[in-house]
């Protein structure tokens, strides 16, 4: 008989988290007795808040979600699903471009860490086109997200914008 999993890792940069990324979570939640959201802490890519601000951001996006938690997290995420006793990461898929890049990334993590499964769950309909990228662009432009982020984090994101451009 296979060994279930009961603590899935869905790692990201969520910067900022996005009404997509909250309801993967929240899907996985579902799925296993625990999810936690890993922040990755410094990837190659200038960010717009920093790893206690995302944290923050995303905990309270999900904090109706007793089975997830919110922590960061360095180096590879298939180390990071280790260190917590973690068999599966979690990933969200929007678009066919999101395919080929996640699936990808799967096959190195199972070159590293065989023993860890990649779950590739479908974003919802209203949110396949959601991304933090675009999120962060439309704002910048002075365009209304309130449908594409939780609202505090769309407060946060227009008060840091605000900062930035005075």
């Amino acid at each position: 008989m296979a060994s279930q999993i009961h603590r899935a890792v869905f790692p990201g940069t969520f910067d900022p988290a996005t009404n997509g990324h909250v309801d993967v979570a929240v899907r996985a939640a579902h799925l296993f007795d625990e999810v936690v959201i890993g922040v990755y802490e410094s990837p190659p890519k200038t960010l717009l808040f920093n790893t206690e601000e995302r944290i923050e951001l995303f905990a309270e996006a999900v904090s109706g979600t007793a089975n997830i938690r919110v922590m960061p997290f360095s180096g590879l995420a298939v180390q990071f699903a280790e260190s917590i006793d973690s068999g599966v990461l979690v990933r969200g898929l929007r678009i066919g471009l999101d395919f080929e890049h996640e699936r990808e990334m799967a096959l190195v993590w199972r070159k590293l860490a065989p023993e860890i499964e990649v779950v590739m769950l479908i974003s919802s309909l209203v949110n396949q086109y959601v991304s933090s990228t675009r999120v962060k662009e439309i704002a910048s432009l002075g365009a209304d997200v309130s449908s594409f982020v939780p609202a505090h984090v769309e407060k946060a994101l227009l008060e840091r914008l605000a900062q930035a451009n005075s």
